[in-house]
């Protein structure tokens, strides 16, 4: 009886000593447990979260787009692919909501092709300088080209109906071998630009959202144009990747029609069976609205989507090692409408986005492996606008130059590599549960973790789809399997009070026209920062265990050093 005392007491001053260098005030009642094994691996720790997307290309090569890329580079231990529409687009390089231009096609009086590539290139420079990558998309048509070119460029603003956008860019061509030469022409160059090795290690796309707004054809009419696309980007380099259809809306038989037609049907150039399709492209969308006064968020609609698509892709045995990129993986469906015309769209300025893109990203790694197939993308369709309102509440990353609290989840992932391992929460919702319901029972308060040589990570977060704070439950990690007796701890917050530009900026009193000394400062506060300074912490025999504080709607990351 005595030596089982003595080991209880053991116990309790051992969670006590954790306690105490988790440095947060734990809270009376049981807390959250969380246990990590780094000797159980899940699978590669695969940077899916390194693609973005925008719709206005020419921000890309702008002052705070040129910034924004760079810290986007910066972020990522592997090179990030960037997602842009309007690439082919006519027009005069001006950018506008949800537009923009190239110019790179005209005719001449005879109705020769007229190619200039100086807007297209200044985009793809500014990605190969930063070592990035382009997930080039072809699209969308020229105005020279359409079957409708009349009216062409839209002035499409925040309140407007969607379908001011569909102008005589959506229409299909007038001639499908001058569609073809276009890309032909467009993909030689950039070989020639950028070198044959760089230009393979690209991916190239058809269109967006052929099922939607975006295209004016018929199915029949896309699927032609995909052939022609291939066939022009094939003959000016055999070894391009390129793939399609970026189907959106849980448009599962029209991605189903697309596959079948790609392994099955008749190519509309070459007479013969069967098309490249070197990658598989579909969105996924959340549905947020307001319930009750409070932003609610529809985390269940994007799992969904993907759980959908990937039904559909599972289906086809041959397709199992077939790249999956989900081309837009976002919260809702429009990045350039402010929560002043959309209130629903409140979530994106505080940490309510940094929370929903920490759960959602963990469930995409378990659909991923639920299904077995080889997902090596998920594009977060927001960027930046270049000369807008402070905090507008477009689905953005930064804002006028400053980090949102959302980047910094981005700069956490960053350091996540090698191997995914096992970790359970007892407050994390299964999978199942997010399919049916969402989170709108207790938070969801979730791990996912990844080790390397030298180095382990472990993200946590407290979701709700509800967007609501609190001063947050204590959570108890148990780290297992560390291969060293001696590690650093460092523990980074995205919170009200760290990696918070908006709560600043709030507290500045929301100016419009910030100073530069105000500027710098919210510019500091837009950084990812840690919780107190790093800790030399011995292990006894493989074992951690840390004890943190997590508010409503934060993330953390634990990175362990040895």
């Amino acid at each position: 009886m005595l030596k089982s005392i003595q080991f209880r007491v053991l116990i309790l001053a051992i969670l006590c000593l954790a306690a105490t260098r988790g440095k947060a005030q734990v809270k009376v009642g049981d807390p959250v447990t969380i246990s990590v094994d780094l000797n159980k691996e899940k699978g590669e720790m695969k940077p899916i979260w390194a693609w973005f997307g925008y719709d206005e290309p020419n921000y890309t090569y702008m002052k705070d787009g040129k910034k924004l890329l760079s810290e986007i580079a910066a972020l990522s231990p592997v090179p990030v692919y960037v997602r842009a529409h309007n690439l082919l687009t006519s027009g005069d390089g001006v950018a506008a909501l949800k537009w923009g231009s190239t110019n790179i096609y005209t005719e001449d009086a005879n109705g020769n092709p007229v190619y200039n590539y100086h807007i297209v290139d200044s985009i793809f420079d500014t990605y190969v300088k930063r070592g990035m990558r382009p997930l080039a998309q072809i699209g969308f048509m020229p105005e020279a080209l359409s079957t409708h070119p009349q009216p062409y460029q839209h002035h499409w603003k925040p309140g407007v109906e969607y379908r001011a956008i569909e102008t005589g860019w959506a229409y299909p061509p007038k001639d499908y071998k001058k569609w073809d030469e276009l890309v032909y022409q467009w993909v030689k160059h950039c070989v020639a630009r950028y070198g044959k090795k760089e230009v393979e290690s690209w991916y190239w796309e058809v269109w967006n959202e052929p099922n939607g707004a975006y295209w004016k054809g018929t199915q029949a009419e896309f699927f032609k144009l995909y052939d022609y696309a291939v066939d022009g980007v094939k003959r000016a380099l055999p070894t391009a990747r390129i793939g399609g259809a970026n189907v959106t809306g849980g448009a599962y038989k029209w991605l189903d029609a697309f596959i079948k037609h790609c392994l099955k049907d008749t190519n509309y150039v070459t007479g013969k069976i069967g098309t490249p399709m070197e990658a598989i492209l579909f969105h996924a969308k959340g549905q947020p609205r307001v319930l009750n006064g409070t932003v609610t968020m529809g985390i269940r609609s994007q799992l969904n989507d993907i759980n959908g698509h990937f039904k559909i892709i599972k289906a086809y045995p041959q397709l199992k090692n077939t790249p999956i990129i989900i081309g837009e993986s976002d919260p809702e469906g429009c990045a350039a409408c402010g929560m002043s015309t959309n209130p629903e769209n409140a979530y994106r300025n505080g940490t309510m986005y940094s929370s929903y893109t920490a759960a959602t990203f963990a469930r995409k790694y378990e659909l991923m492996d639920q299904y077995g197939l080889n997902l090596i993308g998920a594009v977060s369709w927001s960027f930046e606008f270049e000369n807008q309102p402070w905090f507008a509440g477009f689905r953005d990353l930064a804002t006028n130059g400053v980090d949102k609290p959302v980047l910094n989840v981005f700069r956490m992932f960053g350091m996540m590599k090698g191997m995914r391992v096992e970790a359970h929460s007892d407050r994390m919702y299964e999978l199942k549960t997010m399919l049916d319901s969402g989170v709108r029972g207790k938070d969801d308060i979730g791990a996912l973790a990844s080790k390397d040589k030298r180095t382990a990570a472990v993200m946590l977060w407290n979701y709700h789809d509800a967007d609501k704070q609190d001063k947050g439950e204590p959570l108890q990690i148990s780290i297992n399997g560390i291969p060293s007796a001696k590690v650093t701890i460092t523990q980074y917050r995205i919170d009200a009070e760290h990696s918070n530009a908006y709560e600043v900026w709030k507290k500045m009193g929301s100016p419009q026209n910030p100073t530069n000394a105000q500027i710098a400062q919210l510019e500091k506060a837009g950084h990812l920062q840690t919780l107190a300074n790093p800790e030399k912490v011995n292990i006894i025999k493989g074992n951690l265990i840390y004890t943190v504080t997590l508010p409503r709607q934060g993330v953390a990351l634990l990175k362990l050093d040895w």
